[in-house]
């Protein structure tokens, strides 16, 4: 009981003065100092984070220290000829076109077709246009056009040291700079 009406006593005399002001209230013996937002000498640190790419709501991954979306490997290229192996697209064949590697995920020519309705402007009309849509890369396996079989891809180094990926089915080497001349000419002509 002596503890409480002690306890008491000092809740009763305890004043808090205006911020400001000079403090003169205590509360059992040691000051209480009027409010301040921030330490003399203490600066706070605001770490600016640009974002390079941005996502959807529903499309937002684990970032990296310097807020960039975490980029995924994929065994698909641009030009690579896939089969799709899940979905409602199963067994159809097409090119790859795009990759969105944020996501891990390919556009597959002619497949996977959405309809987009565009608003019109003042000079043209408003219109239902069908657009590809993206398909998860764990869904397409690449394609042999000569044997039409779909297999994994591999990896193996030539005589002349490049690195090169190749149908594991087939055997049927995937990369080859001819190849590669031919998917430029195609992407600079568009």
């Amino acid at each position: 009981m002596a503890g409480m009406a002690a306890l008491q006593g000092a809740m009763a005399s305890l004043s808090i003065s205006a911020p400001g002001a000079a403090s003169t209230s205590s509360f059992w013996g040691h000051p209480l100092a009027a409010f301040s937002a921030a330490p003399a000498g203490i600066k706070f640190m605001v770490k600016a984070c640009p974002i390079q790419m941005r996502l959807k709501r529903w499309e937002r991954k684990k970032c990296k220290p310097n807020s960039l979306p975490v980029l995924h490997k994929m065994h698909v290229k641009i030009g690579d000829t896939v089969q799709v192996i899940a979905g409602r697209e199963k067994g159809k064949v097409g090119e790859v076109t795009r990759l969105l590697k944020h996501n891990s995920t390919v556009i597959v020519k002619d497949l996977n077709l959405k309809s987009k309705h565009k608003k019109g402007t003042d000079d043209e009309p408003g219109e239902i246009v069908m657009i590809e849509g993206p398909i998860h890369s764990s869904n397409v396996m690449l394609y042999s056009k000569e044997k039409n079989v779909a297999s994994r891809v591999g990896h193996k180094f030539l005589e002349d040291g490049t690195k090169v990926r190749y149908l594991i089915k087939t055997g049927e080497t995937i990369d080859s700079t001819e190849n590669w001349v031919q998917v430029f000419k195609e992407g600079s002509s568009e």
